[in-house]
């Protein structure tokens, strides 16, 4: 038996930069994705490739198209709905049994901060991996492993509805970590009733926001197919 490597594997970095070009926009949804093309910019091989797009159609986040081959999924409304009750439920629990850890939490003060910093920076990335770095700390501080464990997989799925939120503007990043920041206090606080009814608030809104910008521009593709 081998010692394992520390260091994330090749596919899963190329895994990680698929993902970080759909979260940019520059692999669009819809948008066919070639191996070749993939590989010569990351200055990869092309079977690195080839395992991490398995991977991430495995995940959603890419998918068959008939005469196309892979392309970046497009977003659904009733996949976010589903992805964030899931997250909810499980966000509910984890802050109720952080209450009674909240000598836990103090990862969870530094990266409010870091989440500051990267709303300063502007950067949709630094922002994005700082909030799932704060939510991940929240559901560490439960106590739960499984918790983080099952979340886990979903983060992938959840960097790129995030973009989604963040482009609504500086004013709507800011609200995000405000919202953040009041969930912390009421774990602080032993408030176990507020913290879940919060987290929950926090996420309902995020989801709403992203299921109606979906489901605008499917209607505005509708009224351009018919004009055609």
């Amino acid at each position: 038996m081998q010692a394992l490597e520390a260091q994330p594997s090749l596919v899963q970095r190329v895994c990680d930069a698929i993902v970080a070009a759909i979260v940019a926009g520059s692999l669009p949804s819809g948008g066919r994705l070639i191996q070749d093309d993939i590989a010569r910019t990351l200055g990869v091989s092309r079977q690195p490739v080839q395992q991490a797009l398995l991977l991430l159609r495995n995940q959603g986040i890419v998918k068959e198209a008939s005469g196309r081959g892979l392309i970046v999924a497009p977003l659904e409304r009733k996949a976010v709905r589903d992805l964030y009750q899931l997250r909810a439920a499980m966000e509910a629990l984890a802050v109720r049994l952080a209450c009674a850890r909240p000598e836990a939490l103090n990862e969870a003060d530094v990266l409010l901060q870091r989440g500051r910093a990267a709303l300063r920076g502007g950067a949709i990335e630094d922002q994005i991996a700082a909030d799932i770095q704060f939510h991940t700390a929240l559901a560490r501080a439960s106590g739960n492993d499984l918790l983080a464990d099952t979340m886990a997989p979903h983060w992938p799925k959840f960097r790129r509805i995030m973009a989604e939120v963040l482009r609504e503007g500086e004013q709507a990043s800011r609200r995000v970590w405000d919202e953040h920041e009041a969930i912390l206090k009421a774990i602080r606080d032993g408030e176990a009733d507020l913290a879940a009814r919060l987290s929950h608030e926090h996420l309902a809104k995020a989801s709403s926001m992203v299921e109606d910008r979906i489901s605008a521009e499917v209607e505005a593709a509708g009224r351009e197919s018919a004009l055609v």
